[in-house]
């Protein structure tokens, strides 16, 4: 059963085009997740399917509700977690959940089976006020908040943005809980390794969906040989690689870069170190490595003519 459908999506703001005629489906039980930077055009495509704004042109059911005719339906059945904390920081944990819940006409009770493996964590702090919690603790208050009417479709606009590593896996293996219950998830992240953790992706750059596909076949169908370099001028080498007639595309990762050449084939190491020691730059490591979701998503814009 398809939970969400939206077809040829657009949205502008002034002269800057937000969202290009996007169009997608999640399924039930599916975390969809929408990769890409900041300005891609995510949080405007979750506030149109969440019936915060209105699209353009285009058109989106959330399971049979269409977004602009039936929009009181569709708010009963979504939960919604905004990328900044909006809860109230001068209500405590549990009277904020109370808040929430009451407003859906539910209670904590009604369905705390749903939400216990989240609230567990925090309910031994329910009295502290919102607003002195740490960021995984908000983050976890917000999704229980979200949950708390037990939505059929579960919207999280850049949720795990500003929290610590240990919090962010721990936020993804709760996601991976709650799609077994069989609510649908359509998560946003700026951040390329959470791409992973999604059972598809749309690739999503300037308002446009780039790709879609699941993320293991996305990098699967990556063409290129790719090798991770380091050298001993991390900028100058980038700069010089990017220069090379060679280079198909160079781009930093951290401390390392990341080089495909024109000619596979024919390629070998050592006229990559004899380039690099005309440019004084000495190579320290070369390897090949396994394309990342991040490699796959800067291939797509070169193809785009985007960098």
């Amino acid at each position: 059963m398809k939970k969400i459908t939206a077809q040829n999506l657009s949205k502008t703001y002034g002269k800057i085009s937000a969202l290009k005629n996007v169009s997608f489906e999640v399924s039930e039980g599916e975390i969809f997740g929408l990769i890409g930077p900041d300005g891609a055009g995510k949080t405007s495509l979750i506030r149109i399917l969440n019936t915060l704004i209105l699209p353009d042109s285009g058109e989106a059911k959330i399971m049979d509700f269409e977004i602009q005719k039936e929009y009181r339906q569709i708010r009963n059945i979504v939960g919604y977690m905004p990328g900044r904390f909006s809860l109230y920081q001068d209500l405590s944990v549990e009277e904020n959940l109370i808040f929430f819940a009451g407003i859906f006409g539910s209670s904590i009770e009604e369905n705390y089976e749903l939400i216990a493996p989240i609230y567990k964590q925090i309910e031994p702090f329910k009295t502290r006020k919102a607003g002195a919690l740490s960021g995984g603790m908000k983050q976890k208050l917000a999704l229980s908040c979200a949950l708390i009417h037990r939505p059929e479709v579960l919207f999280l606009d850049e949720p795990t943005t500003g929290v610590d590593a240990v919090s962010r896996q721990e936020f993804w293996e709760m996601l991976k809980k709650l799609k077994q219950t069989g609510i649908s998830i359509l998560v946003s992240t700026p951040y390329m390794d959470e791409a992973e953790m999604c059972d598809r992706v749309a690739l999503m750059q300037k308002g446009e969906i780039m790709e879609i596909n699941s993320p293991q076949e996305i990098m699967k169908e990556f063409k290129h040989s790719i090798w991770e370099i380091k050298s001993d001028k991390h900028y100058k080498s980038l700069q010089a690689l990017r220069a090379w007639e060679n280079t198909h595309s160079a781009h930093a990762f951290g401390q390392n870069i990341h080089f495909i050449t024109k000619d596979e084939q024919d390629f070998d190491l050592q006229s990559l170190s004899n380039y690099l020691e005309k440019k004084y730059i000495k190579l320290l490591k070369a390897k090949k490595i396994k394309p990342q979701i991040e490699d796959c998503f800067m291939e797509q814009m070169r193809k785009n003519k985007e960098i």
